[in-house]
Parts: C-alpha cells; structure tokens; sequence
C-alpha cells in the first residue's frame, strides 16, 4: 500500500499510516453496522472478497466511489428460512440467481428448512460452487429426508439400526458444514417420529456445536395444539443440550388466536433457565403452503404417492377424510380463507367457497378433487395481526420469507416488514429491522464473517433508498420483483449496479462457523 505521510510541522511529526486500497468505496450514507445501533456516518470500503474499511472519512485510494447520500448502507440480509433449492440446482444460470432474493436484500439464503432437502448435504455443497449460485446458501440436514432415505414413508417408529443409520447420516452431514438438524414435525414423514427420536438426533447434530430448528409438530390445534408443540421444542432443546429455532413462529387458526403472549412466556421461561430459543417470522397474515399438507389429515399421506391417491378413493374411507377435513377448514378460516395461487389448472386467484360454486361441490369435496388431481399452493388467511405484531417485536425473533411458490413472501418479505410494520406501524426502530435481518441471524446459527459491516468480513451488502424498498408482489401477483435496492454486493461482487441486476454467480456455499465467534 502507497503512503501517505503527514507534514513535518514546526509543533511535531504527524505519523505515515498507509492508504487503504480498494476497489470500491461507498460514502455519503447511512451506515447500520448490522449490531442493533443507530445509523453513523461512516465510509466502507471493498477490496475483493472483503470489507476493508469502516468508519470515519480516511484516505482511501478506491477504483470506484458509490455515493449513498440518502440511502441505508447495511449487512446483506441472512433469511434463514427458505426454500429455494429448486431455483439455487437449476440448470439454468438465470433461475439460479436467485433473483428475487438478490432484489430485497438478500445476499444469503438457508435451505433444507421444515426437514426437507437432501439426506447428504456434501453433494449439494460441492454442486453449489461447480454449477454457481446467484445468492449464498447454507444448508440443514432435514429429519423428513433423513426418514425417507433410511425408512421411506413408513408411519412408525424406527428400529435400532434404523436409528442408528439416521444419526450416521447427521454426524456426516455436520462433518460436512451443516448448519444443523430441521424437522417438520407437521409434515408426513416427520410427522410420524415420537420426540424421542427426535431428541436421539439433537444429540448428534449439538456434539457438532449445531441447532435444532423447527416447524413444531402444530401451530394451531390439529394434533397435540399449539401451547403443547412449544412445550415439545423446548423439551427437545433441554434433553439434547442444543440451541433450537422455532421456524415461521406463529398462532394459525381461530383456535388459538391470542395465544402469542402464552407462547411468549414459555420461551422466556425456557430462556431464563438457560437455553438458548430463538425464532423467525415472516410478515404476512396468511401462510402458504399446498392444500393437501393444509386440509388432509396426515395420515392420509402416509407411505408412497400411490398409497395416498388409494386411500383418497378409497369409499370406505371416505366419510372419515371428509370430515376431518372439514375439521381443518373450519380452523382455517373457512373456505373464504383459502386462495389458490398457485397449480396446473384454471383455479388461480380464486378461493376455495368460488370454486365450490363453479364446481358445484362442498369446499370439502372441492378440497379432496384438488388434491386427487395434482393438488395447488394456497395462501391461507389464518393469522391474527395482534399476534403477528406480538410476536415480531420480541428481541429474539428474527425476519424471514419461508419462501415458496405462489406466495408473495417469496418475493417481498424484506419490504413488507419494512414498510408496514418499521415505517407504517413504527414497531421498531430501523436499526433493529436490520439487526433482526443480519446479525442476529449470524449469531445464532455460526454464520462466520457475515451479518455485520465490519473490517475482513465478507463484503455482503446492501444499498438501499427508504422511498423506493417497497413490496410489489401481492397474493394475486406473486411473482413481481421488489424495488429499492439500488446496489448490492455479494462476496465483494456487485450484482445490482444502480438498480440493474448485473451478469454473475458470486454466491458461495458456507458451512458452519466451528470457530469462537
């Protein structure tokens, strides 16, 4: 690095300290370092891979100024609540840039949530960095996947070796840089495991330094009920001595509506006595998901797809399906409550009580012909606002999407939190929004040198204008990009150039951070 040295002066001699060298140099904004405090007015500079640079106007040699007088200059945002494989493994460079990611902020993205993915994770990671990716990834060992490999769908439980070969595949799996062990305990075949088993793998991703994350076996009161799923999640978390996240943390269904601030004293609790508990959320009032996993009962999807279809036509059963089913619309919200957004027909934009008329069905009998005939992505309308603002303004809840086909937290999470609940409802500061985006995620799940704007971390940042960061997609259009990222780097890359998405994959595949933080 060049010098540039102080003048010899009369009084004394000022010190010859280096001029930083870098490629860009972003001034003139508001910098949120990522750590939950007011903005500062500091520069930040980018040399390849890296931040440089933070603070006060210095010397710095930079090929290109930024200047984000009027903007936010933040971390890159951490979702850690996806499901974007589909999009990051496409042969197609395009789709895996992860576009609508990129577009609100999101420079890094976790996967194989609700215990989904893949049982060996080592292929994925190493397929990532071969083919390219648009954002970051980091992955967990799904429980589902874990299930299906060593057992199929079978609706029981495992036996010795089984066990035994499901923790092989955890141990491997953390070996490998996995975050750590999702379950969704809502889903069939995960559905289908006692807590034990459960607890058994916990054990093995906490040897690791791991987290338990999880889609709790009821967010509402189809099985054991809301309060009860809490109290399980906790219960893993003590007898397996692991952190554990409650994913898309929620109270779904006028059964328990009012029931956040019960929840909310249990994890305190929990907390007070020393585990770690933390949650995600994203900001919409319904949730998304297919109308099978929404209306069925779960043990009609037991086993393979053709044992499923069998007993949907199955006359003997019928009358049980319908009016469990029936059941599970009416905790819903009722047919009303139930918008398809997404399938392989003519039913998008319309909800379930507006098919039933067309079809001239039952919501029921219309539920149970979706699911025989391909099934659909629905947004359910099934949350209370009180309690999605409950919820948001604790301090460990952090910002995420869950996001899925057919649903506009896919695409506009980041701005819908921002705009209606930190501009709009004023819920919280902005430097929390951020933090909640950024380092909290960081911290509570080993994400090594990111989540924060500081010297040799990862230059993951964003650039944003307050006016413009707004959500475009809706429940009728989905798939609209969001506004108001004006620049974004990833890995040191600039991807979004004055609003432009630019050319490039400079996403990267991270593992889990096994060094003291």
């Amino acid at each position: 690095m060049r010098l540039a040295c102080g003048i010899i002066l009369a009084l004394g001699l000022t010190a010859c300290e280096p001029e930083i060298s870098a490629d860009y140099l972003i001034e003139n904004g508001r910098v949120f370092l990522g750590n939950n405090i007011p903005s500062k007015n500091y520069v930040v500079a980018v040399k390849d891979e890296n931040i440089v640079y933070v603070g006060e106007t210095i010397p710095i040699n930079a090929e290109y100024k930024i200047d984000a007088k009027g903007h936010y200059v933040v971390p890159g945002f951490i979702d850690p609540h996806t499901h974007s494989l589909g999009e990051l493994t496409s042969d197609i460079a395009a789709i895996r840039s992860n576009e609508n990611y990129l577009r609100q902020g999101v420079t890094t993205v976790f996967n194989g949530n609700d215990g989904f993915g893949e049982p060996d994770i080592s292929i994925q990671l190493r397929s990532f960095e071969t083919q390219g990716i648009g954002t970051n990834t980091a992955l967990f060992i799904g429980h589902g996947a874990l299930r299906k490999s060593v057992m199929g769908g079978a609706k029981r439980a495992p036996t010795v070796k089984e066990i035994e070969e499901m923790k092989a595949l955890v141990k491997a799996g953390m070996e490998a840089g996995a975050l750590g062990l999702s379950t969704g305990l809502f889903y069939a075949p995960g559905s289908f495991a006692e807590t034990e088993e459960v607890i058994a793998l916990a054990k093995m991703t906490a040897n690791y330094g791991g987290i338990y994350d999880s889609h709790i076996r009821d967010e509402a009161t189809y099985n054991i009920g809301l309060e009860q799923a809490i109290d399980e999640v906790l219960q893993i978390a003590e007898a397996a001595d692991i952190p554990a996240n409650i994913a898309h943390i929620k109270a779904l269904g006028v059964d328990v509506w009012g029931k956040s601030s019960i929840v909310i004293s249990k994890i305190e609790e929990a907390q007070s006595r020393g585990l770690k508990i933390t949650a995600d959320q994203y900001p919409w009032q319904a949730s998304g998901t297919r109308i099978s996993n929404a209306l069925l009962p779960r043990w009609v999807k037991a086993g393979s797809t053709e044992d499923y279809q069998n007993r949907l036509n199955d006359p003997a059963l019928s009358e049980r399906i319908k009016l469990e089913t029936l059941e599970n619309l009416r905790k819903r919200g009722g047919a009303e409550a139930v918008l398809i957004t997404q399938d392989k027909k003519d039913w998008v934009n319309k909800t379930l009580a507006e098919l039933s008329e067309i079809y001239e069905l039952s919501p029921v009998d219309m539920a149970i012909k979706i699911a025989r005939e391909g099934d659909a992505r629905i947004a359910s309308f099934n949350m209370s606002p009180n309690d999605i603002e409950n919820f948001m303004s604790q301090s460990w809840v952090m910002t995420s999407s869950d996001g899925s086909s057919g649903h506009p937290r896919k695409y506009a999470s980041y701005p819908k939190k921002f705009r209606d609940y930190v501009q709009g409802k004023k819920l919280m500061p902005v430097e929390t929004f951020f933090y909640q985006s950024s380092g909290l995620v960081a911290d509570t799940f080993n994400v090594c040198e990111r989540g924060y704007l500081r010297p040799n971390y990862k230059a993951d940042i964003a650039i944003i204008n307050p006016d413009s960061f707004a959500p475009i997609a809706d429940y009728q259009n989905p798939e609209k990009m969001t506004t108001g990222i004006e620049y974004l780097f990833v890995n040191g890359s600039l991807i979004i150039n004055n609003g432009r998405l630019q050319d490039g994959l400079p996403g990267k595949a991270l593992k889990r951070c096994t060094s003291i933080r």
